[in-house]
């Protein structure tokens, strides 16, 4: 089984028009969740079903439950290789995501991914003929402005220059020290013009603790994380950011040790976020699942990671998804059966049923959020 790599739902909303009019850049908001002091909640966009006015939907309900969407989108290679500026698709959908977003009063976090959501050991979306590898000087030039560009476009408080980068590490242990070279190019480029961004990537911390079983942990040994991987990026790592999936690894949905996050705090005292994580309200062969297992996640995250260190909380969905619907678009859209397998595991991982009806957890995120 493969580990929980989400980011499949992401190349569902990237393959949706957002009709909402011209692109233009929304203003940066006069007071800012993040300058709070609180921790900031928030979502991935992605729709229930894959349609215009199922995603203007669901940024209304962002909206009334959240502070924040995450929006992390696959580098697009060529249409940055050049240079930073110009036109381009990716440019107006991200532009029309952030315009969603500043109507219904969210603020955003990216996180830039060039890596395969549906296995993060090899990158996605390469031009024909270029070296996948982070020393090949294209792969470099294109990530670099597609982060000066997000930077220049948004002025986000917070920016991930790739996700769950542990997985590829482990996988490709050579190339390891040619990304970090590259995050510590680009961090030392965004620092000179916008020193208030903060800037991370996240660690899969599910994986990070050797909860999987694959062929390269070779005897590291489980909940014992492999902290040189997170370490590796200090000094330049503003935020330890993980995404978590824990129905995935633990004999049921009550089993999460009590003591399973709590690590992260006293390792490091820079602040802490969860950018990516859930849990199933159901169960689906292999996975637990339930909705007393939902709180129990958010209890779990709560008790061992709150407080003035927790600085921002991303749970994958809002509404549940349909499953149909959105493997049939999948499916449409070039994706093999196999991945649109995965959309079983994570289409029940929402606080609000797919009719949105309330879940249990609801009450209780929002309890969190309010405080």
């Amino acid at each position: 089984m493969n580990k929980p790599l989400p980011a499949v739902l992401v190349l569902i909303l990237a393959g949706l028009a957002c009709n909402v009019g011209a692109p233009s850049i929304p203003p940066t908001p006069e007071t800012s969740i993040f300058d709070s002091g609180k921790t900031a909640y928030g979502f991935f966009p992605v729709p229930p079903e894959p349609k215009v006015e199922s995603a203007i939907q669901l940024f209304e309900d962002m909206g009334e439950y959240g502070d924040f969407v995450l929006i992390q989108q696959a580098t697009p290679w060529e249409e940055f290789v050049d240079g930073v500026e110009g036109e381009s698709k990716t440019r107006t959908d991200l532009i029309n995501q952030t315009k969603l977003a500043s109507q219904n009063g969210l603020e955003y976090i990216f996180v830039l991914d060039p890596l395969n959501g549906l296995n993060r050991r090899e990158f996605i979306g390469l031009p024909a003929g270029w070296e996948a590898g982070f020393a090949n000087p294209d792969v470099r030039s294109a990530h670099r402005n597609y982060a000066l560009w997000v930077v220049r476009t948004f002025h986000p408080r917070y920016l991930g220059l790739a996700s769950e980068i542990n997985t590829y590490m482990d996988a490709h242990p050579d190339d390891t020290k040619n990304f970090i070279s590259l995050y510590n190019e680009i961090y030392a480029l965004v620092k000179a013009e916008a020193p208030e961004t903060q800037i991370f990537v996240t660690f899969q911390w599910d994986d990070l603790n050797n909860m999987f079983h694959q062929p390269e942990e070779g005897n590291r040994q489980r909940m014992h994380p492999n902290w040189e991987q997170v370490e590796a990026f200090e000094p330049n790592l503003d935020v330890w950011a993980i995404s978590t999936y824990p129905y995935f690894v633990f004999g049921t949905q009550m089993d999460i040790p009590a003591d399973y996050y709590s690590p992260l705090l006293s390792r490091t005292d820079k602040p802490v976020a969860v950018a990516e994580g859930g849990f199933s309200s159901q169960a689906s062969d292999p996975i637990q699942g339930s909705p007393e297992g939902q709180i129990a996640y958010l209890n779990a995250i709560h008790d061992q990671l709150g407080g003035s260190r927790f600085v921002f909380w991303v749970n994958l969905l809002l509404t549940d998804f349909n499953i149909e619907a959105m493997t049939e678009f999948m499916l449409a859209n070039g994706q093999s059966a196999e991945n649109a397998g995965f959309l079983e595991y994570f289409g029940h991982t929402g606080f609000l049923n797919f009719d949105r009806s309330p879940k249990p957890a609801l009450e209780v995120w929002d309890g969190f959020r309010h405080r």
